[in-house]
């Protein structure tokens, strides 16, 4: 009986022994698989969201330019000898920009000298031909108003002939009465010779008269004298210029002090109609340039107290932003320009421009990398707890928002949130609405 007791209490240990061992086992393999089902889970970080000021920062590089860029101009044609300066250069009144070469200059006097010579007598020919016709006519008119004379006495001569023999048909009438007859026939042929005598002086004088007066008319307008004269004065005019840059050694100087800008010649070359150089005048302010993109611009607006730090420069200068338009030459840009104090900068020395706007203060601020959008739709991920078939289980749930402000630290956004919602910040894998992750 004994035997037996002891046999069942060991048999009864066994037993024990065996469940709890399949306790421990089944535990393992409870905490085996939870592991390897969490591993594959995506690891996630959160935040919470924040009370921020959003605040827009705008920094952009630019540049300084002249504040008024002055051409300096020459006499067109000219062969560049040497050029005194370069780009960048500064220089003072009556400094030398460059020299003229003397021998094509004498060669083009020289030319100049010959056509206005030829011009010249082109005109003394006109004014001797002028001359000439005018003698002429002059003589014309003399010998026309002679032959009128002329023609006046014969004519008057005619017509007083006719009118002595009607005095002598007339006497003849009276005279010799037996004869009647004949005498008045005669007497009327007379009259009627008288009459042709008159008839005859007065078209005789009229075209006469006229012959004068068509040598007194004006002789036809001619241009080439004046046209010849306007030509001569503006050769002169040239060469005048020519001989002033002779006197000087050919040598162009600058008008005032300032910084060369843009150089439009070289040597060898001839001088254009154009400015053969720009120089920014000392006595204009420099201004400071640069562009904006859209999304600056909301920003920055004309007149707006801004920072601006010059190369070289210690300290930031508090200016105003005196220029705003969208760029000609890039369209959705906008082009900033900024007058700078008397003596500060000089062209093409860089800087930066900042400007900050402090913006609103929002009760719902997350870094950037935890709002996504798609399209036109904004949405976070947020972990949430529930129960689930090894336990409690985090899974994501999407959330839509709307984005009320960003800048590149913060966005603020409104939806369905609070201070105490867990936002994904980050995760190890991609995760979707609705997945399970852990921490």
């Amino acid at each position: 009986m004994l035997e037996e007791k002891r046999a069942g209490e060991i048999r009864k240990k066994k037993i024990i022994a065996g469940f709890a061992i399949f306790l421990v086992f089944m535990w393992l393999c409870t905490v085996i698989s939870k592991s390897i089902y969490a591993s594959r889970l995506p690891v996630v970080t959160t935040v919470q969201t924040e009370q921020k000021y959003v605040e827009h920062i705008v920094e952009v590089e630019g540049i300084v330019i002249a504040g008024d860029k002055n051409p300096i101009t020459a006499l067109s044609g000219l062969r560049i000898e040497k050029v005194m300066v370069q780009v960048g250069d500064r220089v003072e009144e009556g400094d030398v920009l460059f020299t003229i070469d003397m021998e094509d200059l004498n060669a083009i006097m020289e030319e100049k000298q010959s056509q206005i010579a030829k011009l010249q007598l082109q005109i003394d020919t006109i004014l001797q031909n002028e001359e000439l016709a005018r003698q002429k006519k002059a003589l014309e008119e003399e010998r026309a108003r002679a032959d009128y004379n002329s023609q006046a006495q014969y004519q008057d001569t005619l017509v007083g002939r006719a009118a002595e023999e009607i005095n002598q048909a007339e006497t003849d009438i009276e005279e010799q009465a037996g004869d009647e007859e004949a005498l008045k026939d005669a007497l009327q042929s007379a009259a009627y010779a008288e009459a042709d005598a008159k008839w005859q002086r007065d078209n005789t004088m009229k075209d006469a008269e006229r012959r004068v007066e068509d040598i007194l008319l004006p002789e036809e307008e001619s241009s080439a004298l004046a046209t010849s004269q306007i030509e001569l004065a503006d050769m002169q005019a040239d060469l005048s210029q020519y001989q002033a840059i002779k006197e000087i050694d050919g040598q162009i100087t600058a008008p005032n002090s300032g910084l060369i800008t843009d150089i439009f010649i070289s040597v060898g070359g001839r001088i254009p109609d154009s400015a053969v150089m720009l120089f920014a005048d000392d006595a204009v302010p420099c201004q400071f340039k640069t562009t904006l993109t859209k999304e600056q611009k909301k920003y920055v607006a004309l007149n707006d107290k801004v920072g601006l730090k010059l190369d070289g420069s210690s300290k930031e200068t508090d200016v105003n932003v005196d220029y705003l338009a969208e760029s000609e030459s890039m369209p959705g840009n906008y082009e900033i320009y900024i007058n700078l104090p008397e003596g500060k900068g000089t062209p093409g020395l860089s800087g930066v421009m900042n400007h900050t706007e402090t913006g609103e203060k929002y009760p719902n601020c997350l870094p950037p990398a935890a709002v996504h959008q798609e399209n036109t739709r904004s949405y976070v991920y947020v972990v949430k707890e529930r129960d689930g078939i090894l336990g409690m289980e985090y899974y994501v749930e999407e959330v839509s928002v709307r984005v009320l402000d960003e800048n590149e630290n913060w966005v603020a956004v409104e939806g369905a949130l609070d201070s105490d919602s867990q936002v994904i910040l980050s995760a190890t894998k991609e995760v979707k609405n609705g997945e399970i992750v852990r921490y």
